[in-house]
């Protein structure tokens, strides 16, 4: 399925500057918040926690895939319950390759969801994406379906508190920040699609089989 381009400027306050565009593609070429002293209730997710890279795999593999998804990407869902966990077992568990997670929601949900993924410490953050996407048609898609609840009860499965999920859920700095990531790599990388990689800095776009995927590493089997 291909979503239609989209501002995200629909997606968050008024006043943040003009971000990316974004369609979902088929192949082609944190630490937790604490409630206020006061009661008021829960802080902002702490910038320090949401800003550190997301990634598995060894520090010193020689090669590093950034993944460019998002979570209501259909594309992105079956690429991580299929290619990703060959690539999981081949190729990062070894430390032959460091997998970096990027945020690039394609509408409102996806943001949402990349905002509650951010404020899990960094150990729950891959769990909890790869079981995001696993229930991606109960969660994102059911009809009639409040996905603000049912993100909600998957952080809290992941043992997120409530206090940690309302506050990530409000935090407009770190929605932001997701936004503003997104821009940086349109405008860095020509990410305009689904997931997207960029391995050795070239962006390779699509869904993928694990065959095709490794002709994008070389040097790497």
């Amino acid at each position: 399925m291909t979503f239609q381009r989209r501002r995200l400027l629909q997606l968050v306050a008024a006043g943040l500057a003009t971000p990316a565009l974004a369609h979902a593609a088929g192949p082609t070429a944190a630490g937790p918040t604490t409630a206020s002293p006061t009661g008021a209730g829960p802080t902002a997710v702490q910038t320090a926690a949401w800003e550190s890279e997301r990634f598995v795999g060894s520090p010193q593999a020689k090669t590093t895939v950034e993944e460019y998804f998002s979570l209501t990407c259909t594309h992105c869902a079956r690429f991580a319950q299929t290619t990703f966990q060959q690539i999981h077992k081949n190729l990062i568990d070894p430390g032959k390759v460091r997998w970096v997670f990027k945020d690039f929601p394609l509408d409102r949900i996806a943001l949402q969801a990349a905002m509650v993924a951010r404020a899990l410490p960094p150990d729950r953050y891959e769990p909890f994406v790869l079981a995001l996407f696993a229930s991606q048609d109960r969660w994102a898609f059911a009809q009639g379906v409040d996905y603000t609840k049912e993100l909600w009860n998957m952080a809290a499965l992941a043992g997120m508190n409530r206090a940690t999920f309302d506050a990530a859920t409000a935090d407009t700095d770190l929605q932001n920040w997701i936004v503003a990531q997104q821009n940086q790599a349109e405008q860095k990388y020509k990410i305009d699609a689904t997931p997207s990689f960029v391995v050795n800095g070239q962006k390779y776009s699509g869904e993928m089989s694990y065959d095709e995927f490794v002709k994008l590493l070389p040097g790497v089997s």
